[in-house]
């Protein structure tokens, strides 16, 4: 008995050291914080797990070519470089963005996810042509898919939610919305849209001043 004792113990203290905290012997895992900026991302054939079946492009299911995604944590610049809030009263520091655009030979589905946001506020959103900066202007006109040729494009022929990608949105009581836009037609692998770009106000689809939403308050940069 006294030379079996100590391999008993021995025995029980190995099972103790491999067993998870809950006694299954599986590894607990730790969830982590999303990172607070991830540049953009392009995966092939994997289809967007958010999209459901009467947003899905095309009606037929058919698989996607890729799936491109970004997201950020707003911060004023200069500690903000990717997504930068201009108005810390209408998107403040700690508000994020995710902005997911799925392929098909068919179309592209974007769809916008945000958090931390001012409660129960209606914002603009819309795909712009140039990255994000300190300035807001420095983001460009909205993504087209036929360029309007007068500056700016103010014209509901071509600044309109069919022609351009509109996400507006309304928080709710904690903040957050979820949006998607549907197009039959893909993004222009030469010059895509680089940015997000969150207005203070929802957009007006009225001659003269058709695509406008007030201020600029906070741009995501898509691709640098």
């Amino acid at each position: 008995m006294r030379r079996t004792l100590p391999l008993l113990l021995a025995a029980v203290a190995a099972l103790t050291g491999c067993a998870g905290s809950d006694g299954t012997g599986t590894p607990r895992l730790t969830a982590q914080p999303p990172p607070p900026a991830t540049p953009w991302i392009i995966t092939s054939g994997i289809p967007d797990p958010d999209a459901s079946p009467s947003a899905s492009i095309p009606a037929s299911g058919e698989a996607p070519l890729t799936v491109g995604t970004a997201s950020g944590t707003f911060q004023p610049a200069p500690e903000g470089t990717q997504a930068i809030t201009y108005n810390s009263a209408v998107v403040p520091p700690g508000a994020t963005a995710q902005v997911t655009i799925t392929t098909t030979n068919q179309g592209i589905r974007v769809r916008l996810a945000v958090t931390k946001l001012v409660a129960r506020r209606a914002y603009g959103a819309h795909l712009h042509s140039m990255s994000c900066t300190s300035v807001p202007d420095d983001a460009g006109p909205h993504y087209q898919h036929r360029t309007d040729p007068s500056k700016p494009s103010v014209d509901p022929a071509y600044a309109n939610p069919r022609n351009e990608v509109w996400l507006d949105f309304t928080t709710d009581p904690r903040g957050a919305a979820t949006v998607a836009s549907v197009q039959n037609w893909t993004l222009d692998p030469v010059r895509p849209p680089r940015s997000l770009v969150l207005h203070s106000e929802l957009t007006r689809t009225d001659p003269g001043k058709a695509g406008t939403a007030g201020p600029r308050v906070a741009c995501l940069t898509l691709r640098g």
